[in-house]
């Protein structure tokens, strides 16, 4: 095989947009369009288009480790990006793994956007789930990459 050909592989760990503006189905797009080989965690399915979000339906936190772990198991991930988590158990676990993965072997880079809102106003995060995601995931990460919005909830500070 022909080292030189290979691309990099990225692992987008987000929520499912079937409106394609957001989510997993952009993050595939920048993956293709930044040359890497784009693979995916999905940890909820939403029912939106840019003007509203209908639906939201979150994955089984012991399925998205399923999906995780499988790439993670086989492809030799550079980069990691995750987008919308929802809730105090998707981040759980996602922390949990990428956590362990990093004091393990330390070979990805961790982007975390902390997706709160859609851009139509729909929370797209649980209350309940930004003290997790403080405390668990923001710390392993690489680069956060929070909006204005964002970063006064995260900090608290406007």
């Amino acid at each position: 095989m022909d080292n030189e050909n290979i691309k990099p592989v990225t692992l987008t760990i987000a929520g499912s947009d079937s409106g394609g503006g957001a989510g997993i189905q952009a993050d595939l797009k920048t993956f293709t369009a930044l040359g890497t080989f784009g693979t995916s965690a999905i940890t909820c399915l939403t029912s939106q288009n840019p003007s509203s979000v209908t639906g939201i339906l979150e994955v089984n936190a012991n399925f998205l480790e399923k999906q995780i772990l499988a790439v993670l198991d086989y492809f030799p991930v550079k980069a990691i990006k995750t987008g919308m988590l929802f809730s105090t158990s998707i981040i759980e676990t996602t922390s949990s793994i990428l956590s362990k993965r990093k004091k393990e072997e330390n070979h990805f880079f961790l982007v975390i956007d902390p997706v709160m809102v859609a851009t139509s106003g729909a929370k797209l995060l649980q209350d309940s789930a930004i003290d997790v995601l403080l405390t668990k995931l923001i710390p392993i990460g690489n680069l956060i990459t929070p909006n204005l919005d964002e970063a006064e909830i995260l900090s608290g500070k406007k």
